[in-house]
């Protein structure tokens, strides 16, 4: 079956870029039928540490500074796309760990409770000079988790590349989640129909 080609739909006549180095991102816009080119960013995904922003503020200034790093690094007309995704769990902002140690106490805090998921999306058309700006926001909850089993995903090396320590989409940490409430992609890194709804009346 053929794929729709949404760059045709939405009459997007410009280079499309991805300002990160994302798998998950770069999989779900090629699962959108999107053609896009990576350029990764090389903002440092912890310049706002220990910062007084609440979430929303966090995330959408993070995928700001992301899409306008690549915007000003390249000298071709394009729309530049960036993304950034938190998890924040009473308050705090968890991101991806850097230690065994750390994934174990981000997996255990996490257990039996719930947490936000945040996604900051950011749209800059370099011919234009327009930006646009938003975030998706989803609840997720944790069922109670066992130490054995938290050691055990840890050993897989998967908690490292991502926020909060867990991928719900293609790993065992789809079994540490036991219901959520809001946009199921926001989770894996890029909230879809936002994405698709945004980009829509960006290029308006």
């Amino acid at each position: 079956m053929d794929r729709i080609k949404i760059s045709e739909l939405l009459g997007l006549n410009l280079p499309f870029i991805l300002a990160s180095k994302s798998p998950r991102r770069s999989l779900l816009l090629k699962q959108l039928g999107l053609i896009f080119t990576v350029i990764p960013s090389e903002i440092k995904e912890t310049i706002f540490e220990n910062t007084e922003l609440i979430p929303e503020e966090y995330v959408t200034l993070l995928s700001e500074q992301k899409t306008e790093d690549v915007a000003n690094r390249i000298t071709f007309p394009a729309i530049i796309f960036g993304a950034d995704t938190i998890v924040v769990l009473e308050n705090r902002i968890i991101n991806k760990p850097q230690s065994r140690e750390e994934a174990f106490a981000m997996l255990s805090n996490l257990s039996g409770n719930t947490h936000y998921v945040y996604t900051g999306l950011c749209f800059i058309n370099t011919y234009k000079k327009k930006k646009f700006k938003t975030f998706q926001k989803t609840a997720v909850t944790f069922r109670e988790l066992d130490e054995k089993e938290i050691w055990a995903y840890i050993e897989t090396g998967s908690p490292f590349d991502k926020a909060g320590g867990y991928g719900i989409q293609d790993d065992f940490g789809s079994v540490f989640v036991s219901h959520i409430n809001g946009c199921y992609y926001n989770i894996v890194g890029l909230p879809l129909e936002l994405f698709y709804r945004s980009l829509k009346d960006f290029l308006k």
